[in-house]
């Protein structure tokens, strides 16, 4: 006799909790894929037959809806802390001393595990089921990114019940750990970007960060995301004596965590696991820069007590980062957000850490004394926390007999030849004179938000200043986390104006990728320059990867215009910009103009009756047409208004290009705008 709907479900759904244990917690599936999908699936078939049998904890209730309004602020029940570096074993011995004078005449059992390269997230099950999911934050507080965490497969929505186990299903129980993708994953991804012909994402670690936090839960389900864990937390602390217990206990109840996790009586063994994980991390399944090393008790561990934000029962060893030879092509300067100067090594494209840099900060003049870094120079290249290329010695045998000592007050006069630099004080940054930080990022999001870039209505020069005086914006993507709470507290803002300006806002995260370009604020980069930047690379990641080589290629852009993007897009303050666009959930997006006027281009000479300049630029652009402020030899039409200029015409007659009345223009134009 076939079984009830319910006694069905509620068989199908501890089978297939079953077999995902097996596979994502010991990596031993007992099934293949397809039986596994065709059990989901009469799982699923029977819920939508039976809808008031669906739980919140089945299998198929992962993916929920997209967010509004950004993720809400939630606090830990206990900091999540992080931990004080070390890079070598005398270090270690250090720490194990200076444990040995607050806890006089004890023994210590130490833990050691793989300190895995993710982002932190503290897992909450009440009564063994899923009810939240935290970000570390500030590590009090963190962002509630429950709906998001509930996609990640291998993070069970119930805990599973095991004998001598129980007690971890009733009351509070939490789960902290690494949210990662795991390399084959990622390897698996970027070929699929690849195959679609679209940018690669840089590594994995940024990409399960970025992941994580956006508002759409399918987007999150769509990319492969792992959990694993390092700790579990109750209320009754005896309930779990020593790390290793709690790694035991984590497996147990259905919750992947590293199986390299060991337990040494002497700093002895923990030196050859050290040694031994140094040679072999290659071979782990997820990025790493170095290992946990704790103090296995947990009694001790707590009695040792906390300094800062790092506990003194534990330690992070960190590997000497992964290296790289290169030679420095060129050094140009940025100019961030807050006026200052930085320089920027570029050169040949190389490996480091599992990823492609080809340029690297200098951070100041004095760091390019100090380490006399010269163009020409063959320098060694790693990367600082396995994420961040750096500059770290010059090949002093290999440097070319012609390289000059760089003139650092030179470069600046002849990379910005409009603007004053200083050096006050102790100040070891040169900035723009006079500038001001406030006053630079008024301008840079009264720029994002202008109607030649984003055009974001009611986003003016007034209401600009009123967000950043009140400490609402700090960056150009910080708009894109106001809320109407927040908004209609300042003086400015009313009910409507209020709503207005948030919708206004929202309503621009997915801009045209020449307009998003535009709004940067890219030196030497303008509105026809932007759009051949989104014509050629047609993905802000592919523009930032993009070598000074590759920018010259574009028309219209020289030596000058590509070392000042390629020095943009090396600024750390960019690059984090960039990220935070990511985050928040902004999506540039590249279309093909496939209008009648592609492959042609304008230049307006005098002045137009009809329309204005801007006007008539944006009709032919619209119309995949090319506008240009001065003739080449490229240039299709000059465009002949009232009062014309001679040196224009001579030109154009120089080069062939056909000249045109406004009135021609206005018919090539009018018909389709």
């Amino acid at each position: 006799m076939p079984a009830q709907p319910s006694e069905r479900v509620r068989e199908l759904r501890e089978l297939i909790n079953r077999y995902s244990y097996e596979y994502h917690v010991h990596d031993a599936p007992t099934v293949s894929d397809a039986v596994y999908d065709s059990l989901f699936n009469e799982l699923k078939n029977l819920e939508v037959a039976h809808p008031e049998l669906i739980t919140a904890d089945s299998p198929t209730q992962r993916v929920g809806n997209e967010l509004r309004g950004g993720f809400q602020k939630a606090t830990h029940s206990t900091r999540m802390l992080s931990l004080n570096d070390v890079f070598d074993i005398e270090e270690v011995r250090a720490w194990v001393a200076r444990m040995d004078k607050l806890l006089p005449g004890r023994t210590h059992e130490f833990f050691a595990d793989i300190k895995m390269d993710g982002l932190a997230c503290a897992l909450v099950y009440q009564d063994g089921a899923l009810v939240q999911a935290i970000t570390r934050g500030d590590s009090y507080v963190g962002e509630d990114v429950t709906n998001n965490v509930r996609t990640i497969k291998n993070v069970p929505l119930r805990l599973r019940r095991q004998k001598g186990y129980e007690q971890f299903l009733e009351g509070r129980t939490e789960v902290r750990g690494e949210i990662v993708m795991l390399k084959k994953d990622f390897e698996k991804l970027n070929k699929r970007q690849r195959e679609r012909g679209e940018a690669e994402f840089k590594n994995p670690r940024n990409l399960a960060a970025g992941t994580i936090r956006q508002l759409d839960p399918k987007l999150v389900a769509a990319r492969p995301l792992t959990f694993i864990a390092y700790d579990l937390l109750r209320d009754n602390s005896t309930e779990i004596l020593t790390h290793m217990a709690a790694y035991e206990t984590i497996s147990t109840i259905g919750i992947r965590r590293n199986p390299q996790a060991s337990v040494f009586d002497g700093l002895d063994d923990v030196t050859k696991f050290v040694h031994t994980w140094d040679k072999k991390r290659q071979e782990l399944p997820f990025t790493t820069d170095g290992l946990v090393i704790k103090v296995n008790n947990r009694a001790q561990y707590s009695e040792l007590g906390v300094v800062g934000k790092q506990p003194r029962g534990a330690v992070a060893y960190k590997y000497a980062a992964e290296q790289a030879t290169t030679v420095v092509k060129d050094i140009v300067i940025s100019i961030g957000r807050t006026g200052a100067a930085t320089p920027v090594a570029v050169f040949d494209p190389v490996q480091v850490a599992g990823s492609t840099v080809q340029h690297a900060s200098l951070h100041n003049a004095d760091e390019i004394a100090r380490k006399d870094v010269r163009i020409g120079d063959t320098v060694i290249i790693f990367k600082a926390g396995d994420i961040i290329p750096q500059v770290e010695s010059v090949v002093m045998e290999l440097r070319p007999k012609t390289a000059e000592r760089f003139d650092y007050q030179k470069a600046l006069k002849a990379q910005y030849p409009e603007l004053e630099f200083e050096r006050t004080g102790q100040d070891v940054v040169y900035r723009v004179k006079g500038s001001n930080s406030d006053l630079i990022l008024k301008r840079a999001v009264e720029y994002y938000a202008s109607k030649g870039a984003l055009d974001i209505d009611t986003l003016g020069e007034k209401n600009v200043v009123a967000l950043v005086d009140a400490g609402l914006v700090r960056d150009a993507a910080d708009i894109y986390k106001l809320t109407y709470e927040d908004v209609v507290k300042l003086d400015r803002f009313a009910d409507v104006s209020a709503r207005k300006l948030v919708v206004a806002i929202q309503a621009k995260k997915t801009p045209p990728l020449e307009k998003f370009i535009l709004g940067l604020g890219i030196r030497h980069v303008g509105t026809q320059t932007a759009i051949d930047l989104a014509n050629t690379f047609h993905t802000v990641e592919a523009l930032q990867t993009a070598t000074i080589e590759q920018l010259e290629q574009v028309d219209g852009i020289g030596k000058v215009v590509a070392e000042s993007i390629v020095a943009w897009c090396a600024d750390e303050d960019n690059i984090a910009l960039l990220d935070k666009f990511s985050a928040l959930g902004v999506r540039p997006h590249y279309e093909q103009k496939n209008g009648k006027l592609v492959g042609q281009s304008f230049v307006i000479t005098g002045s137009l009756s009809g329309m204005s300049r801007d006007v008539a630029a944006d009709k032919i652009r619209a119309l995949g047409g090319t506008f240009q402020t001065s003739v080449a030899k490229d240039t299709t039409y000059l465009v002949a208004g009232g009062k014309i200029g001679a040196s224009k015409l001579k030109k154009a007659e120089s080069y062939g290009t056909k000249i045109i009345s406004e009135d021609e223009l206005l018919e090539m134009i009018g018909g389709d705008t």
